[in-house]
């Protein structure tokens, strides 16, 4: 079985054969992100640890450095409920927008053409609404989640287990993989998860957009 288990104040282990591959993020003349494309592979071994305290020399793997900087990865154990209570909701004419914003990770997907509350409020349209199904498609935290207004059915594109990995962003885990943390306790999972890895984050092991300015 494919699962991530956090090491106390250490690494991701990575385990089960989960691919791990660069993602290359493609933006429009403007510079927002429009989609990601997968990148080479970096790793596909049997077990690999991932850096999260983001000193690593050899990053996304760890080196050791978490030992020398002292590395608190206390985790935030609230991440370990269900995050229901915390969606909000958006009607549009055609679409139903689910927005979780504590998920966030400040990828940028969702700002294209307006963005994707406006284009939801106006998914009576049918390239609004197009446009907004495929930026939540490309949310990489699993923030935002379209639903056809008709059937009450996600339309979220269901994921092989995979790592992506975007230059200077968080680890973005997607399909069905197990995320352990150091306790011991399994996390919800969700179809997009964003790990941070560059040690800043105060949602722990979640990345709340931090690398933006320091990573």
């Amino acid at each position: 079985m494919v699962k991530i288990k956090i090491i106390k104040d250490g690494p991701y282990l990575v385990s089960g054969k989960l691919p791990i591959n660069e993602d290359i993020v493609q933006y429009d003349q403007e510079g927002t992100p429009l989609n990601t494309d997968k990148g080479k592979i970096l790793s596909n071994d049997e077990e690999c640890a991932l850096c999260r305290c983001g000193e690593s020399a050899n990053k996304p793997f760890c080196d050791g450095s978490h030992k020398m900087t002292n590395f608190d990865g206390t985790e935030n154990l609230e991440n370990q409920k269900n995050n229901e209570d915390q969606t909000e909701t958006i009607e549009g004419p055609d679409l139903i927008l689910r927005d979780t914003p504590n998920l966030c990770a400040g990828a940028g997907f969702c700002h294209r053409a307006g963005g994707v509350w406006e284009l939801t409020r106006n998914s009576d349209n049918v390239e609004a609404k197009k446009i907004a199904v495929e930026e939540c498609h490309c949310c990489t935290s699993g923030r935002l989640i379209a639903v056809d207004k008709k059937t009450g059915k996600d339309l979220e594109k269901k994921l092989e287990a995979s790592i992506g990995i975007p230059d200077g962003g968080p680890l973005c885990v997607k399909g069905d993989v197990e995320i352990i943390s150091a306790d011991g306790k399994s996390y919800p999972k969700r179809n997009k998860v964003t790990l941070c890895r560059c040690g800043k984050s105060a949602n722990k092991p979640f990345c709340d957009g931090n690398h933006l300015d320091s990573f």
